[in-house]
């Protein structure tokens, strides 16, 4: 069995206006928070873990400043999901980083939307299936 990652996470600076808007946002894409560690669990650090199911692979949490920004891309099903992750992800308070469409800088059927979450983040959703192939 090759070694895959199995889950990431980083540091926000609101935990409160983090989690509503990756609530919002990762909606779309079928993904919400199915675990969450209060500060009292840890011993003075919050976190929330996203995922489909009962595996959160998507961690956000308290603990310190932010350093630098992070990429994350979450695989969508279809060209349609990419696109209402992007209007979701807007409407909760994101800026756009990229609007939907094809990047065929990376390949042909790469179709991607990127914001900026509230901490400046580079949050994607992309498709890689061809659009007469996509659920």
């Amino acid at each position: 069995m090759a070694a895959g990652l199995d889950h990431i996470g980083f540091t926000v600076a609101d935990f409160a206006r983090s989690l509503a808007f990756y609530r919002a946002a990762l909606a779309p894409l079928g993904l919400s928070v199915v675990m969450e560690v209060s500060p009292e669990e840890t011993g003075g650090t919050a976190h929330a873990g996203f995922g489909a199911g009962f595996k959160p692979f998507f961690w956000i949490g308290t603990g310190g400043v932010p350093t630098g920004h992070v990429h994350v891309a979450f695989a969508a099903d279809s060209r349609a999901m990419v696109d209402a992750f992007y209007a979701a992800a807007i409407a909760a308070g994101a800026r756009d980083n990229g609007p939907p469409g094809v990047r065929t800088h990376y390949h042909p059927n790469y179709y991607g939307a990127f914001v900026l979450d509230p901490d400046g983040h580079n949050i994607e959703a992309v498709c890689h299936t061809p659009p007469d192939k996509a659920a």
